[in-house]
Parts: C-alpha cells; sequence; structure tokens
C-alpha cells in the first residue's frame, strides 16, 4: 500500500436503502477480504425482516461479521461496538490486507474510526437534565446549547434529547464545548480508512424506500412485529418498521395508515443519514452502480 503499511479499512456509508450491501460484497470478492457491519439494527438475531438483513445468498458470497449476533435483550451501545470492532478488526488484518465496514449507522462507525468520547458521565447533573426536559420541555435545553455551542447546534440532531443533554453535561463537566471536545479527543488507529459515500437521486431513493416497505410487508414484517410485541419496550425495537407496527397492534392506527407512517419515517430516516454522513469530509460520493469508479479511486490511493 503506498504511503503507509497499516491496513486499509473500507468504510461504505450512505442512506437507508440504497444498495450498501451489494456495494460492500462486490469491493469484498474484488479486494478478496471480509466483512464488518456497523448496522445498528443488523446487530439482533431476532431482527429477521424489517432490519433488511443480508439474505443467506449474499452472506455466503463474502466473510460477514456483526449480523445476528447479538439478542434485542442485550445491552448494546456504540461504544461496546468500538471496543468489539477493533477487536476483530485487529484478528482480520493478521490475514487480511483490506477489510469492508458497511452500514447506515453514523454514531457506530464514528466510534470505531474516531472513538467515541472519554468524557465522563455526571449521574446527578443528568438527572437535573432529565428534570428539566419533562418540565420545561426539549426547546429550552437546545436553546442553552445554541448559546454555549453553536457549532454542535448546527451539526447534531437537535431533535434528540440524548444528545442535547451530553452536550450540556460535557460543558458543564469541562466548561469546553462538546464540539471541540470530540474533534480533539479523535483516537489514534492501526489503520487507514476509505470512505465511500452512496447517493442517488433524491425521489429515485424515495422509490426504493417505498418498494422496500412494500417488499417486507410481503416477507412477513407485520408477524415479525407481532412476535415481538411483548418486547416493545426494549431500545432495540424503537425504531422504524416496528415502532408504527406496535402502535397498530395496540389499536391506534389501521395497517394502511401503518405502512404510510413506515414509509414516511423511513424517507425521514434516510434524510438525517444523508445529513450526518455530508458532514464528513473524508466521505467520497459515487452512485451505487459506478463499482468501478470506487475501485479505481482505492486502488490509485492505497494500493502498490
Amino acid at each position: 500500500m503506498s504511503g503507509s503499511h497499516k491496513p486499509l479499512l473500507i468504510v461504505v456509508c450512505g442512506p437507508t436503502a440504497i444498495g450498501k450491501t451489494s456495494t460492500a460484497i462486490e469491493l469484498a470478492k474484488h479486494f478478496h477480504c471480509p466483512i464488518l457491519s456497523f448496522d445498528s439494527r443488523q446487530f439482533y438475531t431476532e431482527l429477521r425482516v424489517g432490519n433488511a438483513r443480508p439474505t443467506e445468498e449474499e452472506l455466503e458470497q463474502a466473510e460477514h461479521h456483526f449480523i445476528a449476533n447479538r439478542s434485542i435483550k442485550d445491552v448494546y451501545t456504540a461504544g461496546m461496538f468500538e471496543t468489539d470492532s477493533l477487536e476483530k478488526l485487529n484478528e482480520i488484518f493478521q490475514t487480511h490486507k483490506a477489510c469492508i465496514a458497511v452500514g447506515g449507522s453514523g454514531l457506530y462507525i464514528n466510534a470505531l474510526c474516531y472513538g467515541i468520547d472519554n468524557i465522563p458521565a455526571d449521574e446527578a447533573f443528568r438527572e437535573k437534565l432529565e428534570d428539566r426536559l419533562k418540565l420545561e420541555g426539549l426547546k429550552i435545553l437546545q436553546q442553552e446549547v445554541k448559546k454555549i455551542d453553536p457549532d454542535f447546534y448546527k451539526q447534531a440532531d437537535m431533535q434528540n434529547p440524548r444528545r442535547v443533554m451530553r452536550a450540556l453535561e460535557a460543558y458543564h463537566l469541562t466548561g469546553i464545548p462538546y464540539s471541540r471536545q470530540r474533534k480533539e479527543s479523535n483516537k489514534e488507529r492501526p489503520f487507514q480508512t476509505f470512505w465511500v459515500g452512496l447517493e442517488m437521486e433524491r425521489e429515485a431513493l424515495f422509490e426504493r424506500i417505498n418498494r422496500r416497505v412494500d417488499v417486507m410487508m410481503k416477507e412477513g414484517l407485520l408477524e415479525e412485529a407481532r412476535s415481538l410485541h411483548p418486547y416493545k419496550g426494549l431500545k432495540a425495537l424503537k425504531t422504524v418498521g416496528y415502532r408504527e407496527l406496535f402502535d397498530h397492534l395496540d389499536g391506534e392506527h389501521d395497517l394502511e395508515e401503518a405502512v404510510r407512517l413506515i414509509k414516511r419515517n423511513s424517507r425521514r430516516y434516510a434524510k438525517q443519514q444523508i445529513g450526518w454522513f455530508r458532514k464528513n469530509q473524508e466521505v467520497h460520493w459515487f452512485s451505487p452502480s459506478n463499482i468501478s469508479g470506487m475501485i479505481h479511486r482505492i486502488e490509485e490511493n492505497f494500493m502498490p
């Protein structure tokens, strides 16, 4: 590899339904290397239909890791994934010069490539923030973040109460804006990275998302949701596709409305994913069909 003897992690990222799985498999076959998933829903054994897990045929085309390797009952965080995935990569790089990481969960791939921040938690302050969230609402806390850390306010998902409270907690503990701490806390990694981002016209992507939801329904998503309904309070199930069907099963709306909401919320989730990965200046953007272009850029930059 030119410029460095470090092994190469090729990250394939992008929004839901754009074709990340097939792209990763094509790259893995070309570079003769395994695939490591950073899709936070594909970790779970019980979620088969609703997370677009690779098919058996796809799994046979390349060695995969972190697919259906945990239970929804397990507590699993981005920090735990950081530890587990680094251990797995260390093992993979003993025998391979490259590995493909694929998924749409930005927090998890950032944990792997850059590290989770080491700012400690302050449970007492966090409880105060929880109480304030209930009493005063999210908007008040958002405005505090905007005041103390305008960069984080502009970059992060401010509709996520956890992110808002984490920014306030980090500032409370250190007096330094959370955005600056995160930039300064990137950890050294024993590998190089090349980021492949997949993109297409918005309308074409939305059509793919709508079609995928229809296929999932035909493949038994409702039946899967019904079997998981007793566990609907678990964090792993508070996600698009299951949440709307649980509401249907609870009598809040009919099935047609549930499917409409799954499609709408999947499109919204895709927009969030696009926004997350667009912020990363390391990402090189390609059409999913341009596999040869991806290979050329990777070999041009990293291969002897």
